[in-house]
């Protein structure tokens, strides 16, 4: 076993003694808050970190402390010259000594921060992303999204319990114009180191619909400085800038404008600074309709009373017109009815001349007609008198020849030969089948009728 051997204890006292030594005052150092926690005692325990410019990888990494009697000093003088807590995020310029306790190790004791550092950070980032932005070619592509005259359908970004998202809902959904909104809520996280990351990913759900809304607002009900480090951030404001709906921002700071106030298509104060946005639009569209009916009512008397003087200036012009018009077509009547009268009467002669012509050719035509006619006729008569006797004689030899047959097939003459003639129901029987058994026939003989009973029959094959 060695002889000469220390305790830790020994050896930390060695290092402490040793750092004391070689770091005897404080330093300003610059660093990024990765951690922060302050305890019951009032005590705020802080993890710094520095990170490479490019690379954003850690480079070095310290704990400090900032005990409660200094934290209550220089917290407050902090907080109200940068409008923002100290939270993790935030690059602060430090008085701090170097400290070493045996049981503790390494931290720095910090006694001073220096808020102008910080805020000229803040302003580099911030500007940082608007340079970014700018060169990109995107920074102004949300402004030149239309907004329509009358945007009614609303999706708003925001936290579902937010008092900001309520002051919104119902000032909009309750107006006393009665006028018609839909709005619906795609809820987010809006502070904190999620916000940026939960706004971008509702702004994509909403992209979704982008042909069923209107216009995007993004709200939020009040908070921190620190809070709205978010809307500064790149990939957030990249993403209003481009989005294909216009933006409307309503973060709820007056003094500080975010890079996200910039880029959006319309930048309002608060969640209800917005509500009123979109009510002016429509008591604008309102009064521009009422303006515009009370013009078309003024332009229309307008024109009526144009178009009666005017109409009034024609019927004095027109009468004298009218007046002489009608006393040329009366002239032009009057040698109308001259030349009408002479052609009448040209025109009656020539009809007279020519009917007398018509009917000279009619007798003309009428007298051959008759001589031939009765030419026709004196030759008719003479073959009449040749053929007629003939023709006589002829029908009356068949007259004879009929009147033989006729008598031989008159019926009488056939009963008197002992034939008789069978009637059902007043008409002859030819078929036995014609009556059935039980019936009643008559029988008409030459001299008298028989009237009998069917009592049987046979019927022919």
């Amino acid at each position: 076993m060695p002889e000469n051997h220390l305790t830790l204890f020994e050896l930390n006292g060695l290092i402490k003694g040793s750092i004391k030594q070689a770091f005897p005052g404080a330093f300003w150092i610059v660093a990024e808050i990765s951690e922060l926690k302050v305890n019951s005692n009032g005590h705020c325990y802080l993890e710094l970190v520095e990170k490479d410019a490019e690379s954003e990888t850690m480079k070095a990494r310290a704990r400090a402390t900032i005990w409660s009697s200094v934290f209550r000093m220089i917290r407050p003088y902090f907080e109200t010259t940068v409008r923002t807590a100290l939270s993790p995020g935030l690059k602060i310029l430090v008085k701090a000594s170097v400290e070493f306790h045996e049981l503790y190790g390494l931290s720095l004791n910090i006694t001073d921060i220096e808020p102008a550092y910080t805020l000229g950070e803040m302003a580099k980032q911030k500007q940082d992303v608007i340079d970014r932005l700018i060169r990109e070619g995107v920074f102004d592509l949300n402004k030149q999204q239309e907004l329509p005259r009358l945007p009614r359908k609303i999706a708003v970004i925001s936290s579902r319990t937010a008092a900001g998202f309520g002051d919104f809902q119902d000032q909009l959904l309750h107006n006393p114009y009665g006028y018609k909104f839909y709005v619906r809520l795609f809820p987010a996280i809006m502070q904190g180191e999620e916000a940026e990351e939960s706004i971008v990913t509702a702004m994509e759900k909403v992209f979704r619909y982008e042909d069923f809304f209107d216009a995007l607002v993004i709200i939020r009900g009040g908070g921190s400085q620190s809070d709205l480090s978010c809307f500064n951030g790149y990939w957030l404001a990249s993403n209003i800038a481009q989005f294909s709906l216009p933006v409307l921002t309503g973060i709820g700071h007056e003094q500080d404008e975010t890079v996200a106030d910039m880029v959006a298509h319309t930048r309002l104060k608060t969640p209800t600074a917005v509500a009123e946005f979109l009510l002016v639009k429509f008591q604008e569209e309102n009064n521009f309709l009422y303006e515009l009916s009370g013009s078309l009512v003024e332009a229309s008397r307008n024109l009526l009373h144009e178009q009666e003087n005017r109409l009034m200036k024609l019927a004095f012009m027109i009468k004298p017109l009218i007046l002489s018009a009608m006393e040329d077509s009366r002239k032009r009547l009057a040698i109308d009815a001259v030349l009408l009268k002479n052609g009448s009467r040209m025109v009656l002669t020539s009809a007279l001349n020519a009917a007398s012509m018509r009917q000279f050719r009619i007798a003309s035509i009428t007298k051959e007609i008759l001589l031939q006619q009765s030419h026709r006729i004196s030759v008719i008569r003479n073959n009449l008198k040749f053929f007629i006797p003939s023709l006589i004689k002829q029908q009356s030899f068949r007259l004879e020849i009929l009147a033989t047959r006729n008598q031989s097939n008159d019926p009488q003459n056939v009963l008197n030969r002992g034939y008789s003639i069978t009637l059902f129901h007043g008409k002859p029987i030819k078929n036995a089948g014609e009556v059935q058994r039980g019936e009643t026939i008559d029988t008409v003989l030459y001299a008298g009728k028989l009237t009998s009973r069917v009592e049987g029959k046979e019927e022919a094959d």
